[in-house]
């Protein structure tokens, strides 16, 4: 494993270290014990649930009141709206790009490769889809009629809503915002101390996540739906290997492969928790100290990101779409495919927030061209690891328009994002040089 340059082994080897010695260590204790009370009381429900859950909680712990303090202190110094309307508009645009390209792909790749098969109906598949919100609950939910319920129930739209206006307040009311602005950049810095005290027990939490995913998944399952598990696998790693690294390049003229080279990190942490939310204290950690992008545009960008920018979600839409057509025998038009597209690029919007939102938005796209939603049970058995594998694209995504965002607006230090040694030891932050505010 490779080490940094204090000899120290670097994040990325801990949590690699971690994740195998967790599989190693649940697949030897499903081989040796199968089906023991004992492994499930002990381990399982024990020590690995234990160890996995506190690491979660921890990263959630923080998620509130870091986006809260970091999007105030990146709109206190915004004092032009019209800045912060084309900060918005860039971020919000760039998201729906993105994910109306992933779920072009994914439809694209089900069609070529045909996943689905009638034979695999079966009787008792049932599925109970629940109510996506209309869009006047959605434009009317944004505005949170209460603040602190809206921190209390994390419903990150709401918080991001508040807190731009209120940064937006403190940059126009002069002396006495200034002393405000300056209370929120020290408690911004707290709260990245505290990102790196909790990322010192991610190789801990991360050995009892996967540990547990390993004694509890369900592979009986598995085989009926291989073909499709492994195409929505493949489109997955396509659009992170190749459209971000190319939109990055495109729009920023950056070099893509150091945008990789420093997500890995972040996508690792994404993997294992399967929670974009809970990984967003070190995306923005990430962008800040190793990617270069100033805490105003990554307070907004990534928070947002990690709210509506649900490709990897897309992906799976498109590719579960086709696949559930084939088992039940029915032909997709032209115009199904792009309402397809449209529905579920949109309803990355709809339903920020809400919980279980991959299944309501496929579920939303399955209704809107006449397919039998009960179709999402013959999926439901592989989800769990394509859903970790969509949260680590889901990030990268996030990651990659926050800087083709930083650098059109002037707010990405490209030495830093060029360092290979920038923030590289991220567990000592007073070693990092501070990202202007």
């Amino acid at each position: 494993m490779r080490a940094n340059s204090s000899g120290k082994m670097g994040l990325t080897a801990k949590i690699l270290l971690a994740m195998a010695a967790g599989l190693g260590i649940g697949l030897a204790l499903r081989l040796m014990f199968p089906g023991s009370q004992v492994v499930e009381d002990i381990f399982t429900n024990g020590i690995f649930n234990v160890l996995g859950a506190l690491f979660v909680s921890a990263l959630r712990m923080l998620v509130v009141p870091l986006v809260f303090v970091s999007l105030v202190c990146g709109t206190a110094t915004l004092s032009d709206p019209s800045r912060l309307g084309r900060l918005g508009g860039k971020t919000l645009a760039l998201y729906l790009f993105t994910t109306a390209v992933a779920i072009s792909l994914a439809l694209g790749a089900a069609l070529l490769f045909q996943p689905g098969d009638a034979t695999m109906q079966t009787a008792n598949m049932a599925f109970d889809a629940k109510q996506a919100p209309s869009l006047t609950d959605v434009i009317i939910g944004l505005v949170p009629k209460n603040p602190i319920n809206a921190m209390v129930e994390g419903n990150m739209l709401q918080i991001i809503v508040f807190a731009i206006l209120f940064g937006f307040s403190i940059a126009h009311i002069g002396e006495r915002g200034e002393r405000l602005r300056q209370f929120f950049i020290d408690l911004n810095e707290v709260m990245m101390k505290l990102v790196t005290l909790v990322m010192a027990i991610a190789p801990i939490g991360v050995f009892g996540l996967i540990a547990k995913l390993t004694l509890t998944l369900g592979m009986d399952t598995f085989g009926s739906v291989v073909k499709y598990f492994f195409l929505v696998l493949g489109v997955l790693i396509v659009h992170a290997l190749v459209v971000y690294p190319l939109l990055v390049s495109t729009l920023s003229g950056l070099n893509p492969m150091t945008f990789l080279k420093k997500m890995r990190s972040v996508q690792l942490f994404a993997f294992s928790t399967a929670s974009s939310a809970a990984t967003l204290p070190i995306s923005i950690e990430n962008a800040n100290y190793r990617l270069g992008v100033s805490n105003r545009v990554s307070s907004f960008t990534l928070p947002l990101g990690a709210t509506v920018n649900m490709d990897g979600t897309a992906i799976m839409q498109g590719v579960a779409t086709v696949f559930i057509a084939q088992v039940f025998g029915i032909d997709l038009s032209i115009s199904d495919m792009l309402m397809v597209i449209l529905t579920a690029t949109l309803a990355s919007i709809g339903t920020a927030g809400v919980p279980g939102v991959g299944l309501i938005m496929l579920a939303m796209v399955l209704q809107q061209v006449n397919l039998p939603v009960e179709g999402i049970a013959l999926i439901l058995g592989v989800d769990r690891l394509l859903d970790m594998v969509r949260t680590a694209v889901n990030v990268t995504g996030d990651a990659a328009v926050s800087v083709v965002v930083a650098s059109s607006e002037g707010e990405l230090s490209r030495d830093t994002y060029t360092d290979p040694n920038a923030g590289q030891d991220k567990l000592d932050m007073d070693a990092i040089p501070h990202v202007r505010q």
